[in-house]
């Protein structure tokens, strides 16, 4: 912080010094000085000449090669020819341009660098002797922590209090506060929107979400993106033609002004202006929105997709089994066969039973205890509730406990969808069927990757066949690939890229491999595994797959804008140099017109930053 601080008042001394000099230089000027006049805009030059050259040495030592050496050699030229206006022009302009452009990559970096500024460095943890603050490294799991108004969660938990009101718009786009209750999960990196609460961390904050973003951040500002490594490329042929034109025209006319001109009107080029400026604009544009892409590289990719490869569980469905319908015996309600299984299934750990209390619970009823519980791993359990006999389970173990009473289609198959037998009192009571339910989104998200260029999409789940031809059967599905393993789900993505740049979308750590795989691979990161965010080349910070396809529409707009700048700003720079070259356009007035082409393809590139 204290090193860009640093070069931020160096880029303004930059601009002052020839400002002020062409000030006073055009007030000797006009006072019949006219020679004080050079002098004091030779002098206010250099100082841009020496910080220009020592940039230019730096990059030489890292192998690059740009085109501030054109500005250079317009700067020295006109020094050297005595030309010292143009000079001072040119030295303005290229530390205006300069400023401008380091401007432009801070508001493009808003909200990405918002995100590190966000970062919490202690926390109030309990000791037995009261609050203590602690650095946030010191955080383990089980730590009961006091999230004070205001502050940013330091770890991942769950919140400890009655309620806690949750402001995650830093990090999703989300812009209303989340409420949540006793038990539920709080992402770091939220702000407490409420009163104090405690929260119990279920991560070491290094693990931590918020951390994770933090490092996917700082990855992401050192990234630097193909396109703009091609502008490197084009720059040294750019230097090229500039040198031949400028040379040629000196040559032909035996003029060393001309010369002067053509290279004062190539200072600096669009090309290494525009395209930095606007991918970073539309990675900060994405973050905007909730989806963390690592880089520029990254960007350019998502721009290009062709074939998406999606994980079934917690990327289309949401990823638990809840309640979709209850099919009661005449004479007993819904409701009190809902709680009558569910008060039994209190006693079991089985994931089903915990769905089906949360399924009680979420529609107000009051579960009794169980007693006399019997349960039989991976079949179903029978007990006592309020003086009657119940029994929770599959069809088969729930028919074996029943004497009579319809099997209400139990025994027929339910697609994608898990069917729960009860029976009371030795009697069949009605069927409960839970289903993994496709997350609303997922349909215009699918058609909006087909309108972005998607030709196909696959799904490629671990799950069993009926089960994911089920899903698919609902969704804008080209191919369909169940009971998949790790390594298949690798050999998935591989043949995909074939057919085009391909995206692998997952969250769990059997998708990490394919996520590594695909050209870009993009975590479910809110509730997905720490493996798959670290193997993923953009995260989702919101559990919502439309987000991932308006961020693939910020990618287009941004790599979009970037070419238009670039090809608007070298035609009309190429312009200007030939109009130079045979002498229709002198030295000041070309330093001027280039700053303005300079000026228009940095505002033209800050567009990406607009939705």
């Amino acid at each position: 912080m204290k090193r860009n601080g640093t070069e931020r008042l160096i880029r303004r001394l930059l601009v002052a010094v020839p400002a002020v000099g062409l000030a006073a230089g055009v007030v000797a000027y006009f006072s019949d000085a006219q020679d004080l006049a050079g002098i004091i805009w030779g002098v206010a030059t250099v100082p841009v000449i020496g910080a220009l050259v020592a940039d230019i040495a730096v990059s030489l030592g890292r192998a690059e090669v740009g085109l501030d050496i054109v500005a250079l050699l317009a700067m020295a030229s006109a020094l050297l020819l005595g030309e010292t206006l143009p000079g001072v022009v040119v030295a303005l302009m290229y530390a205006g341009g300069q400023f401008l452009e380091s401007y432009a990559a801070g508001r493009a970096r808003h909200e990405m660098t918002a995100l590190l500024e966000r970062a919490p460095k202690s926390a109030m943890r309990y000791a037995p002797d009261g609050l203590a603050e602690v650095p946030i490294e010191a955080i383990v799991p089980g730590d009961r922590i006091l999230v004070r108004g205001g502050e940013v969660v330091p770890a991942d938990g769950a919140v400890a209090t009655a309620t806690a009101v949750i402001d995650q718009s830093a990090l999703t786009g989300e812009a209303m506060p989340l409420t949540l209750a006793t038990g539920d999960p709080v992402m770091s990196g939220s702000a407490n929107a409420g009163t104090p609460f405690d929260l119990v961390a279920t991560r070491p904050a290094a693990e931590s979400t918020y951390a994770g973003i933090v490092r996917l951040v700082e990855a992401a500002e050192r990234d630097k993106a193909p396109m703009v490594r091609l502008a490197d490329r084009f720059a040294i042929v750019f230097l090229l033609v500039t040198l031949g034109i400028a040379g040629g025209a000196w040559i032909a006319t035996d003029d060393p002004v001309r010369w002067l001109a053509v290279m004062v009107v190539a200072t600096p080029c669009p090309l290494i202006l525009a395209v930095p400026v606007a991918i970073v604009a539309g990675v900060s544009r994405a973050a905007s929105r909730g989806v963390l892409v690592k880089g520029g590289g990254a960007m350019e990719v998502l721009a290009r997709v062709k074939s998406v490869v999606i994980d079934k569980t917690g990327t289309l469905t949401q990823g638990e089994a809840r309640l979709s319908a209850i099919h009661a015996a005449p004479g007993l309600a819904e409701t009190e066969l809902l709680r009558l299984a569910a008060s039994l299934d209190q006693a079991s750990s089985h994931v089903v039973a915990h769905a089906l209390v949360q399924a009680a619970g979420a529609r107000g009823l009051a579960l009794s205890p169980p007693t006399e519980v019997r349960e039989t791993p991976g079949a179903g359990l029978q007990g006592w509730i309020d003086g009657r006999e119940v029994a929770v389970g599959g069809f088969s173990y729930v028919r074996d406990r029943a004497r009579e009473g319809s099997d209400f289609g139990m025994s027929g198959k339910h697609e994608g969808e898990i069917g729960v037998a009860v029976a009371v009192d030795n009697r069949m009571a009605g069927l409960i069927v839970l289903a993994d339910e496709i997350r609303p989104e997922v349909p215009a998200a699918l058609a909006e990757f087909r309108r972005l260029g998607v030709r196909r999409i696959v799904l490629a789940s671990g799950d069993r066949a009926d089960v994911t031809q089920a899903v698919a059967s609902q969704l804008d599905i080209d191919v369909v690939l169940a009971e998949m393993t790790p390594e298949a789900k690798v050999m998935a993505v591989v043949a995909e890229r074939d057919r085009g740049p391909a995206m692998m979308v997952g969250d769990g750590v059997n998708d990490a491999p394919a996520l590594a795989a695909a050209d870009i691979g993009v975590a479910m990161g809110a509730h997905g595994t720490v493996a798959s965010a670290q193997a993923a080349d953009a995260v989702l910070l919101v559990d919502r797959l439309d987000r991932l396809a308006e961020a693939m529409g910020i990618a287009q707009r941004s790599r979009r804008i970037a070419l238009e700048s670039v090809f608007a700003g070298i035609g009309l720079s190429v312009a200007a140099m030939i109009a130079a070259a045979f002498g229709y356009l002198p030295p000041i007035e070309g330093a001027f017109l280039q700053e303005a082409i300079d000026v228009a393809v940095i505002l033209n590139a800050l567009r990406a930053l607009r939705g």
